[in-house]
């Protein structure tokens, strides 16, 4: 190796053991234990159903990949019955299929909001809001989370200072860390008020919230200033992401989208597999009662031990600091045989390193309370 690439690999390493000395060196590790980590909040992903409808789909000659582009060869049969079938479950005028939350995502805010316009993007969304936010073309500014005063504030102020394009509000319905809910309703009124676009990241409200897991926008669907990003590899059990919208961004992002236009198309067999998942939240409505059902009993089992979570949602953070302190949690309870794992900046921000619980209906409430009890042990008596 020249001197010249060891040290540019000198400074790799040099930035892997800066990570390692503030406890946020990242691993990958295997599947182990009691799942309360996953996204899987239905046990949708090893369904019977779904398997056999892929299985189906591939003994009818579906093919496992698309083979191009969308706007090539790529666009299959299976897609476009999937954009349609989801369109009139979530009643949308229109949807669009992508590979994943996170490029789909990036793919709204890179290719919607224009040169001028405005993102008010709510402090704790996700990294793919931010980075599709960076890559666009439109200015962003933060508003204090969960806060519509905030949001107001913010699309005055840049009024104020001469801004005159659109203003987009973009917002996660669930937030992934800390499993709180968004003031849709008053989100709703503002964007209404200043003639602006209401984008909603559904990724964990998709399955489990609204009527027949619409999600939390199912009520405010089918406007036409509401683009909606519903992921599907969650509680979907599947993979990808569905983007509804009027008919009129959906026709303006197959014509301008990026991510969409030079990507090679999901693979049509993922799009079996969420048509098939969307057809379960239709059919067997018990799996979001029984997901609600066990989220009330461990809200109940907390409430009881003395700890007000903040979240009254599938997604329970135990808030620990300390990064060092939260893995050693975290490697504690996997020892007890528990899959929990630790949380830390710059996915939260610093000095909240937590305990990420997901609650999903890969468990019980016996494993429920058996967990709770654990946590009990190895922190001397939460809460602390």
């Amino acid at each position: 190796m020249s001197a010249i690439h060891a040290a540019n690999a000198a400074d790799y390493a040099a930035a892997l053991h800066a990570l390692s000395k503030d406890d946020r060196l990242r691993g990958l590790k295997p599947r182990a234990g009691i799942d309360f980590v996953s996204n899987d909040y239905l046990a949708l992903a090893n369904a019977p159903r779904i398997k056999q409808a892929v299985a189906a789909a591939l003994a009818a000659g579906t093919p496992i990949g698309a083979g191009g582009s969308r706007l090539l060869r790529g666009n299959c049969e299976e897609h476009e019955r999937l954009e349609a079938e989801a369109a009139a479950f979530f009643r949308a005028e229109a949807a669009l299929f992508f590979g994943g939350g996170y490029v789909a995502n990036f793919a709204v805010l890179t290719t919607l909001p224009q040169r001028g316009d405005l993102l008010v993007l709510d402090s704790l969304v996700h990294a793919s809001i931010h980075e599709g936010a960076r890559a666009g073309r439109a200015e962003f500014r933060f508003s204090a989370h969960n806060d519509p005063q905030s949001v107001e504030d913010t699309i005055r102020g840049w009024r104020a200072e001469g801004g005159t394009g659109r203003v987009w509000i973009v917002v996660e319905s669930v937030y992934s860390m800390d499993g709180d809910l968004a003031p849709l309703a008053a989100l709703v009124a503002i964007a209404e008020r200043h003639d602006a676009f209401l984008m909603v990241d559904e990724a964990h409200g998709t399955g489990v919230y609204g009527e027949q897991g619409r999600g939390l926008t199912a009520p405010y669907e089918g406007r036409e200033n509401l683009v909606i990003v519903h992921t599907c590899g969650k509680a979907l059990g599947a993979a990808g992401a569905l983007v509804t919208a009027p008919t009129v961004l959906r026709d303006f992002m197959v014509n301008r989208c990026r991510p969409f236009i030079f990507a090679t198309a999901p693979s049509p067999l993922v799009a079996v597999a969420v048509r098939e998942a969307l057809l379960i939240l239709q059919q067997e409505p018990e799996r979001q009662q029984r997901l609600a059902s066990l989220v009330a009993f461990a809200h109940r089992e907390l409430d009881r031990r003395g700890w007000q979570s903040p979240s009254r949602s599938q997604i329970v953070p135990y808030i620990v600091g300390d990064n060092a302190r939260a893995m050693r949690l975290a490697s504690a309870l996997q020892a007890r045989g528990f899959d929990v794992r630790g949380i830390r900046p710059p996915t939260v921000p610093v000095g909240t390193a937590r305990l990420r619980i997901a609650l999903t209906l890969n468990v019980d409430e016996d494993d429920v309370r058996a967990l709770l009890d654990a946590l009990v042990a190895e922190t001397n008596g939460w809460p602390q």
